[in-house]
């Protein structure tokens, strides 16, 4: 089973083109920021948008090929979609937005769909009750058992955790993990969020106003992006421009400091990153014979979440060199942060070859 995907639909302010395949068993996350054409894709493949040209094929059925002119309505795509904002019917209750795309079924067909899919996603409580009376989390879970009542043949969901707490999103995730291994359809998430597509996907393609600029494993596209765009809309923080060294070295043109990388390259990298958690802090408080790409650094300024804290790091003594600023962000979790943070400046941080990634101009 699989969605293929080559369309082109002009915008008002870019041109969407995209062309991918998802497969079953492999969750596929198109993440991009806000206005890249992610809500757009999802509803072309869904039959509420026409694209201008291209095909939109569903486990070998034509869905849409402008050449042949082949445009099969949303109705009969067999497709679910759970939208951002979930869509319910507010006059309805849960059982019956359930309900609503198998009314045609046989009255007991249709009631031991419906009671098996509020037992699925833990909502059959509340089957009596109406939307407005429910929290958010609840209304996805209805959301969710709504798409899956018509046995789709692919699923799409629009940044369904977007409006949920931090406990609810948890929750739901984990819900989605249960409901990706048990339906083995092709699946398509959009978010705009590395770490929920890192947790809920194994393939990525990410969206750059309408343009495909990344697509592949996730672990390829994190730890290799194939461009300064892929890098920070994957979460990079430190990127720096680079001159290659006559040795084969690099010289961090920002962050003031020479480098050693073990990716090999095609042509002349233009831009080297690391990771913020990639980054190392030495036990020694000395440089000492810790290998290639140790560095003295100075703390500037931090800032916490509950289980992490950011370093923001100077390579530059104080006092010393341009500017006053920081190079570096280095994050860590707070039992290390303790273990070094009485330590005297400079400590000593490593940027390991094999962390580091180059990319082109």
């Amino acid at each position: 089973m699989s969605v293929e995907v080559q369309i082109v639909k002009q915008l008002p302010e870019f041109t969407l083109d995209a062309a991918f395949q998802a497969e079953r068993g492999a969750p596929l996350s198109i993440l991009g920021p806000s206005g890249s054409g992610k809500t757009m894709l999802l509803r072309c493949i869904a039959g509420l948008e026409r694209p201008d040209h291209g095909r939109i094929i569903l486990n070998g059925r034509v869905l849409f090929d402008s050449q042949q002119r082949i445009h099969v309505p949303a109705r009969s795509r067999r497709i679910g979609l759970v939208f951002q904002h979930f869509a319910l019917f507010p006059h309805r209750s849960v059982a019956e937005n359930v309900a609503f795309g198998i009314r045609h079924l046989p009255t007991a067909d249709r009631e031991r769909t419906i009671a098996a899919l509020l037992q699925r996603t833990h909502i059959g409580e509340i089957a009596e009750r109406h939307p407005r009376q429910l929290s958010g989390g609840e209304q996805q879970r209805v959301a969710l058992a709504r798409c899956l009542a018509v046995d789709p043949e692919t699923l799409l969901l629009d940044e369904p955790l977007s409006s949920l707490d931090t406990h609810l999103r948890s929750q739901i995730e984990t819900q989605l993990q249960e409901i990706f291994a048990e339906c083995r359809i092709p699946v398509l998430l959009v978010t705009h969020s590395m770490e929920e597509a890192y947790r809920l996907c194994d393939r990525l393609l990410v969206l750059s106003r309408g343009r495909v600029v990344a697509q592949g494993s996730k672990e390829e596209i994190f730890r290799r992006p194939p461009s300064v765009e892929v890098a920070r809309l994957s979460g990079c923080k430190n990127i720096s421009r680079v001159k290659v060294l006559s040795d084969g070295a690099l010289d961090a043109l920002d962050w003031g400091c020479q480098l050693r990388v073990e990716q090999a390259t095609q042509g002349a990298p233009a831009y080297v990153g690391i990771r913020a958690h990639h980054i190392d802090f030495l036990e020694s408080s000395t440089s000492g014979d810790h290998g290639e790409n140790v560095f003295p650094c100075w703390l500037v300024r931090s800032s916490e979440t509950p289980f992490r804290i950011t370093l923001f790091l100077s390579l530059r003594e104080p006092g010393k060199g341009e500017g006053a600023g920081f190079q570096l962000q280095a994050e860590v979790f707070k039992e290390k942060w303790e273990r070094f943070r009485e330590r005297p400046l400079p400590w000593h941080v490593k940027l390991s070859p094999s962390e580091l990634f180059v990319m082109p101009e």
